[in-house]
């Protein structure tokens, strides 16, 4: 039996429908999924868990590191199982995973600090192989950067609306900090189930997506790491970039309630989601608008150049915000616009371009969980120094000092990759061009 299944009634008429149709369905499947996973994710950083520690380092940040080192080695196991899984079993996949990180938080109530830190490395475990599992839905499309888009919209804007229910939970409903994220998570299930559903009907990319975009197929060991030693230069550069990315952009959306503290600005809790709305609407305009650059190398060169502006729009932010130039309110949103427009740019365009222009056979899973899972590896480490100093400063310096180290060594890499690149990525001939309608 293959994995190809026989295509049902919904899904042979989403085929038929021109691009602002399938469009629109897919992006909202593949939104609604991956902001339906992120309740299972991310409520508990709403709390601050300033009651418990665990010798003598702070709770909060153990726990978050319990998570990180989960949802890392949840990537490293999905640069095997998200490039080589089949499109049948990827719905199914899916909601088991996200199942068993509810069970991980129903038993993180329920067993009394500290010891309940451990279920939120388990929690964190079947996480990280969701994004690709989506992701894979939407590759090697005409249109992949706008769907891709509308799913990286969903970790933006998600994780602060998650985190304005976990506030309300605590502080209007008054429940536990302990039993917050399993609540939380129950309340999303029913438009999870619904989601994944629609996931399930997007039709495979038709020939027109195969010329322009290469075709998509899992890759087994030999062919993973034949692709990587390929370009391993260029490719090296650009995941030394994406694990900066992934470290500041951490840190940024783990402790956002106590970045906000020291902003001077504990607001209310809503003011999770109105940031970050903000920062969606701004980043997701842009990188989408990657679908009208046709030539595939073109695109992968624009990209980079974005990535570039990202990371000296970071520096402006924070140097404006060390000098009291910015308030609070929109200190966050520029430096959440800073960085998400280069992380974006990695999940909508980099890496999608890469495999366009070079027509290498692969998956765009692959190259994204090898960036993903060196990224929270970089991450933890980063989070464990931080917790054994004997001194630490507060979250917002921290931040900012990070933040402006980060871009400088981020834009030298990119100069660099830009550099590899540019010379061996092949001239294009005459790519086939997309007309729209």
């Amino acid at each position: 039996m293959t994995d190809a299944a026989k295509p049902g009634r919904v899904q042979r008429w989403l085929s038929r429908q021109g691009p602002l149709m399938f469009s629109s369905w897919t992006i909202v499947a593949a939104f609604c999924t991956y902001f339906c996973m992120y309740a299972f994710r991310r409520p508990f950083t709403a709390g601050m868990y300033a009651e418990t520690t665990l010798g003598n380092m702070d709770y909060k940040t153990v726990l978050i590191i319990s998570q990180v080192l989960g949802y890392t080695i949840s990537k490293f196991i999905g640069v095997k199982v998200v490039s080589e899984i089949g499109p049948r079993r990827r719905g199914v996949a899916i909601l088991g995973l996200i199942g068993a990180a509810e069970l991980a938080l129903l038993a993180f109530a329920i067993v009394p600090p500290p010891w309940n830190f451990v279920f939120l490395f388990l929690n964190g475990l079947p996480l990280g192989m969701v994004f690709g599992l989506v992701l894979a839905f939407l590759e090697g499309r005409r249109v992949t950067e706008a769907l891709t888009a509308g799913l990286c919209a969903s970790f933006i804007f998600s994780s602060g609306v998650v985190k304005s229910v976990g506030r309300i939970l605590v502080l209007n409903l008054h429940v536990s900090e302990y039993w917050m994220p399993v609540l939380t998570g129950l309340i999303f299930v029913p438009p999870l189930l619904v989601s994944v559903w629609m996931l399930r009907q997007i039709p495979p990319p038709n020939p027109e997506d195969i010329a322009a975009r290469s075709e998509r197929v899992p890759m087994n060991r030999e062919a993973r790491w034949a692709f990587f030693r390929k370009y391993a230069g260029g490719l090296s550069l650009l995941v030394v970039v994406y694990v900066a990315l992934t470290v500041i952009r951490s840190i940024r959306d783990d402790f956002a309630v106590e970045i906000w503290r020291d902003l001077g600005e504990n607001g209310k809790p809503e003011v999770f989601a109105q940031s970050e709305l903000l920062v969606m609407l701004s980043v997701i305009s842009l990188n989408a608008g990657a679908i009208w650059i046709k030539q595939n190398r073109t695109a992968f060169f624009a990209a980079l150049l974005i990535i570039g502006a990202g990371f000296g729009l970071t520096v402006l932010g924070a140097v404006m915000q060390a000098t009291g130039q910015l308030g609070p309110f929109s200190f966050m949103v520029i430096s959440g616009i800073a960085l998400y427009i280069p992380y974006v740019a990695f999940h909508t365009t980099v890496f999608e371009r890469f495999i366009a222009a070079t027509r290498e056979p692969g998956n765009l899973g692959f190259l994204m969980y090898v960036a993903d899972s060196t990224g929270y590896l970089g991450y933890v480490g980063v989070l464990a120094v931080r917790t054994f100093r004997p001194e630490r400063e507060n979250v917002l310096d921290f931040f900012l000092t990070t933040s402006l180290l980060i871009a400088a060594m981020s834009l030298f890499a990119i100069v660099l990759a830009g550099w590899y690149f540019a010379r061996r990525l092949p001239q294009p001939a005459v790519e086939p061009a997309w007309e729209g309608g």
